[in-house]
């Protein structure tokens, strides 16, 4: 089945619709997934921890640690564990602090933790369903890329019939497994993305490099990997933990990252490489410290292999390749210049002269060229939807000419 395996989470809030879950975990359970239950300190007055552990045959969590042995529950750990989150039933307070990132309890800790699809199934009154901030934060939690599983017409525990009312199990575990057989646009198809600074040795303590954290990198594969990708990741040194469910592979110098590169390239239908590559590498490497002598020193570079125009030149039809360009002045005709020169599809550039964009943020403002010269500049936003424009680029030209 198409649950079959899959790590699903479900984070129950205080409702009283609560009562439903039980039987959505025997449901999954009988679908082969998976199920942890973190549990909301207003959900237990209305079902008992115990029941839910029973059925999921996983201890169900509710605080940070565990009361009776102080042992920590890890909760960037359990969400990159899991392959959906699902909040069901989702409150009207739980959706106002998913909505503006509220983190007061364990629950919401998973939540902001995770990086795969979450699902929230709302259940509250029908005049809290209405009221205009529910709805405004429901309309925020789609622009995160939640997904919501619309509530029922019923009658709601206060009397009233209407919208609120949770959907059923039935229809909860149709939703998931629909959404696990959708064909991903990029499914079946392979990508290569690099990301992050090389670092150049000087000796065995210093280097030559640059302030690339990798952010844009890793955003744009985790987001070809949500539209189905198989995605191999190349890494430069970052501090940024590996995304789950994709191979990583981290290299050090400019000339580590051509050779995983090439490595991965034939089998690759989308190459991005988004790594700020050193152009330069110092001749000789010392093999102990340099000691501080004289008031001057020098070190002879030589130019690295460029990564890019190495790919280009074995570029195939079925290949898109999209570079970077990061500049500081001439900005359109020094990236339209490297896109012909390096036989890319695509180049996106960033420009050093944009507030919020660049190295090491958490923005970027980028704008998005093709080979006939056309360009697209786009809004400073955060990383994360910056990757979903560049992945919209993508999907459009899938799938490419044999």
């Amino acid at each position: 089945m198409a649950l079959a395996g899959k790590n699903i989470v479900i984070a129950v809030c205080g409702s009283i619709a609560a009562y439903k879950i039980a039987n959505l975990i025997r449901l999954l359970i009988k679908a082969d997934a998976r199920v942890k239950v973190i549990m909301s300190e207003e959900a237990t007055a209305f079902i008992t921890p115990l029941t839910l552990s029973t059925l999921s045959k996983n201890p169900v969590l509710i605080d940070y640690y565990q009361p009776n042995t102080g042992e920590w529950n890890n909760h960037v750990q359990i969400a990159l564990e899991a392959d959906y989150i699902l909040v069901a039933p989702a409150t009207a307070n739980t959706i106002a602090k998913m909505a503006n990132g509220l983190c007061d309890n364990l629950l919401m800790a998973v939540y902001l933790s995770a990086k795969c699809p979450v699902f929230f199934a709302p259940a509250m009154d029908l005049d809290m369903w209405k009221h205009p901030s529910t709805q405004s934060n429901i309309a925020k939690l789609g622009t995160y890329g939640n997904i919501i599983i619309p509530p029922e017409k019923g009658e709601l525990a206060s009397g009233l019939i209407g919208e609120g009312r949770l959907a059923e199990p039935e229809e909860i575990l149709r939703f998931l497994a629909d959404f696990a057989n959708e064909k991903r646009p990029l499914s079946g198809l392979k990508a290569l993305v690099s990301a992050g600074p090389t670092h150049e040795a000087i000796d065995p303590v210093r280097f030559i490099g640059n302030h690339s954290s990798g952010k844009m990198g890793f955003a744009i594969a985790q987001q070809l990997k949500e539209l189905g990708a198989d995605v191999t990741l190349v890494s430069g040194p970052t501090a940024l933990p590996h995304p789950q469910q994709m191979a990583v592979v981290p290299v050090t110098s400019a000339a580590e990252m051509l050779g995983a590169c090439e490595k991965y390239f034939d089998d690759a239908s989308i190459i991005v490489m988004s790594a700020a590559v050193a152009d330069y590498t110092p001749i000789e490497v010392a093999s102990q410290k340099i000691k501080k002598k004289e008031n001057e020193f020098s070190i002879a570079l030589k130019k690295t292999t460029d990564i890019l125009a190495t790919l280009g030149a074995k570029k195939k039809k079925n290949q898109l390749l999209i570079g970077f360009a990061l500049e500081t002045n001439n900005e359109l005709e020094n990236a339209k210049d490297k896109l012909v020169r390096k036989n890319l599809d695509f180049i996106v550039l960033n420009s050093m002269q944009d507030q919020g964009a660049g190295f090491a943020t958490d923005t970027n403002k980028v704008t998005i060229i093709n080979r006939l010269g056309e360009n697209k500049t786009f809004a400073l936003k955060s990383k994360k939807d910056v990757a979903k424009d560049i992945c919209s680029i993508i999907v459009q030209h899938i799938p490419l000419e044999n």
